[in-house]
């Protein structure tokens, strides 16, 4: 009993770390695997602006093609760079030896990152930089605060910059309003345009959100296609096992 205890313990404890760091209330996205086109434009955006750093190892490019309906020779001239090949896990040339190195700890690789932290974390995020020349990459971010990564997006979406104190900025639960181009609860302001509008730059998120939540389960919609049919066997099967029963049963009563 006491072992069962301290293993539901041990369970909780992660999601209560992740509730109590929450600092900002996230937006809310549905993302759809089965959107080709989103998963086609969201696999561009990661490959030509995160994968320098952020690798996909448990995801395979052809894997990645077949599921987003892009053919395979188009994924070889335009999004593998180098010597890779289509069946080749999505990886990347530089070390962790050498991340680390570089730049004190090694980008952390997506492939888990949607089910690690949810759809709604990362579009959020991904929206919520603001310029703060204290941090070493010049960024801050309001739901992950001092964070260490710099806003590669930021030609796209353009210079916000915050107004309020870090202790306003992160304690305004229900006020926040991330990064919609326009303000965000009077405390972050746009001061340079990008080269998308704030609707234009939404949307590259969601679909750079809506792939990386595909990446996180490519399987899903495989699962639950199997997971219908096999209802529907079950059902069907029921009145056969039934039928037989009685068939079985009808002598002894």
């Amino acid at each position: 009993m006491k072992k069962f205890l301290v293993a539901i313990v041990m369970a909780v404890m992660p999601l209560a770390a992740s509730a109590s760091g929450a600092k900002a209330p996230l937006d809310h996205i549905e993302v759809d695997p089965t959107n080709q086109a989103s998963l086609q434009r969201g696999m561009q955006t990661f490959v030509n602006n995160c994968m320098g750093c952020h690798s996909l190892k448990y995801q395979r490019f052809e894997r990645t093609a077949v599921d987003a309906g892009i053919p395979n020779e188009l994924v070889e001239e335009h999004l593998i760079f180098g010597d890779q090949k289509i069946g080749e896990q999505m990886t990347i040339a530089m070390s962790p030896a050498d991340a680390a190195n570089w730049f004190g700890n090694p980008p952390p690789d997506l492939s888990l990152e949607a089910r690690l932290r949810g759809p709604d974390w990362i579009y959020t995020y991904l929206r919520s930089f603001y310029k703060d020349e204290s941090r070493p990459y010049g960024v801050n971010n309001v739901v992950f605060k001092d964070v260490g990564m710099p806003n590669v997006l930021e030609s796209l979406e353009g210079v916000k910059v915050n107004n309020c104190t870090p202790e306003e900025l992160h304690a305004a639960h229900g006020k926040i309003d991330p990064l919609t181009g326009k303000s965000m609860n009077s405390c972050i302001t746009t001061v340079k345009k990008g080269q998308l509008s704030a609707e234009e730059f939404d949307k590259v998120i969601y679909d750079l959100t809506n792939f990386l939540a595909y990446v996180g389960e490519p399987y899903k919609q495989d699962s639950k296609r199997i997971g219908t049919n096999v209802l529907i066997f079950l059902f069907i099967f029921f009145f056969f096992a039934f039928a037989l029963k009685k068939e079985y049963w009808r002598d002894v009563h």
